[in-house]
């Protein structure tokens, strides 16, 4: 996503007000299509459609991809119909894919009839895998080879598919039924006598994910094999697709944006935070507020019943209810990015629980020890100080404990452990962590 680049706008605005399509041709035509993409955000639309127009729609399509979402669905509803059907043409499938995917489904099919239909039917293909899959991040575009041929014919065939592909790096060998059977690197075609046969040159042991894989499982194969591109294959082992590595660098990002989202117990807003509207933003924030308050209303409640005659007591209430929600929300963030990356699976809960319990009783140890020079500043007596400690350590202890269990738990039933386990852990410590304090407090002064 590009940000408006208020430089060029003046100039921007001055060539469209003359009318100068020269020189919004030269800035459409020599800059990056992201810079092209950065400078012009801020016009209006159609300000911005009259800059587009003076390129041709091959070059549109190039420069469309790197605005914002939120502006190309804007731009797709303020453009002529006509002119959308060639524009989809020319996008790369990926990216045509990710922009339908934003529109009403009365509008996709609106557009859909003018368009080529051999790129209707990659778009319905495309469209009908489910959003968090491998077909959904991957594109139609790449190049792929029968076994049968020399590397001399193979290099012959490449130049014509190579403006039609995405990535020509990683050539795949395809059989009779387009069932994948290998493939070859282009360095290793190049590099091969012009006779050598692409079936003594290509590689059979493919790593592959299925349409339907989910896409955490195709960032993980992706970055452990250190792939340029991975290819998608159906329930046949036939070729349908590819994922790139640029793909999964924005797949991941945005994954990263939600994570954040979750742990601070939002909703992830789905697009840039200066776009989101405000009343989607008060609900995505409000409700998991509005769990926490009520959390935090059952505490005062515990507190308001319970009878505390020892009056110091009541300033290290803070200390200790931190100590327990921080520790716990570091045990839910490090299991929940264990989980997301594969670092560990579900089966692993015994491991991860007997190493959460061990660190509790490190960390609590840890934090009781100043715990205890603390209160004794206060206690009316080195006895009365050891409450401190005491419920820092258990606390601790259940925050860590709490912390590894709820992202597991949740994951378990197939909730999204980075939106449910942070509040919960914050809820379940809080309370438990007053009646805790209170009962060591209880136990060691009368």
């Amino acid at each position: 996503m590009v940000t408006a680049n208020p430089i060029l706008i003046p100039e921007l605005r001055l060539f469209l007000a003359e009318g100068d399509t020269v020189g919004l041709r030269e800035v459409a035509e020599e800059l990056h299509p992201a810079t092209v993409a950065e400078f012009s955000e801020g016009l209006d639309d159609r300000e911005i459609w009259q800059l587009l127009d003076t390129v041709p729609v091959e070059r549109q399509a190039e420069i469309f991809p790197y605005y914002s979402m939120f502006r190309q669905v804007q731009l797709v509803k303020s453009a002529d119909r006509v002119h959308l059907g060639k524009l989809l043409e020319w996008m790369a499938a990926d990216n045509r894919d990710d922009l339908l995917r934003e529109l009403e489904p009365d509008l996709v099919e609106e557009i859909l009839p003018l368009v080529a239909k051999a790129e209707r039917h990659d778009i319905r293909m495309l469209l009908s895998c489910p959003e968090n899959s491998a077909g959904a991040l991957m594109t139609t575009e790449y190049a792929s080879l029968p076994a049968d041929i020399t590397a001399g014919e193979a290099v012959t065939r490449l130049r014509t598919q190579a403006p039609n592909s995405e990535s020509i790096y990683y050539i795949y060998v395809l059989d009779s039924e387009r069932k994948l059977v290998g493939f070859v690197s282009l360095r290793d075609l190049i590099l091969a006598k012009p006779m050598a046969m692409v079936s003594e040159l290509m590689q059979r042991d493919v790593i592959t994910v299925r349409v339907e894989e989910p896409r955490e499982q195709v960032v993980q194969k992706l970055a452990r094999f250190d792939f340029l591109a991975i290819p998608v294959v159906d329930d046949r082992n036939r070729l349908v697709g590819i994922v790139t590595h640029d793909d999964v660098l924005d797949a991941v990002r945005q994954d990263a944006t939600d994570d954040a989202q979750r742990i601070a117990a939002i909703a992830p807003l789905g697009e840039s935070y200066l776009e989101a509207a405000i009343l989607s933003m008060t609900w995505k924030r409000g409700v998991w507020l509005t769990i926490l308050f009520a959390t935090a209303a059952v505490t005062a409640m515990v507190l308001a019943r319970s009878p505390i005659e020892h009056v110091w007591l009541v300033a290290f209430i803070p200390l200790v209810i931190a100590s327990g929600g921080n520790s716990g929300n570091q045990s839910a963030t490090l299991v929940i990015t264990a989980l997301s990356t594969g670092d560990c699976q579900l089966a692993d809960w015994p491991r991860i629980l007997k190493r959460e319990c061990v660190l509790g009783v490190l960390l609590g140890s840890l934090l009781a020890v100043p715990g205890y020079l603390l209160a004794l500043i206060y206690a009316p007596s080195p006895a009365a100080a050891t409450v401190i400690p005491l419920t820092i350590l258990g606390v601790v202890m259940l925050g860590t404990l709490v912390g590894s269990v709820l992202p597991l738990l949740f994951r378990s039933i197939g909730l999204d452990p980075a939106l449910m386990s942070n509040p919960f852990v914050s809820a379940i410590v809080d309370v438990v962590g007053i009646v805790l304090y209170m009962l060591i407090a209880i136990v060691v002064l009368d």
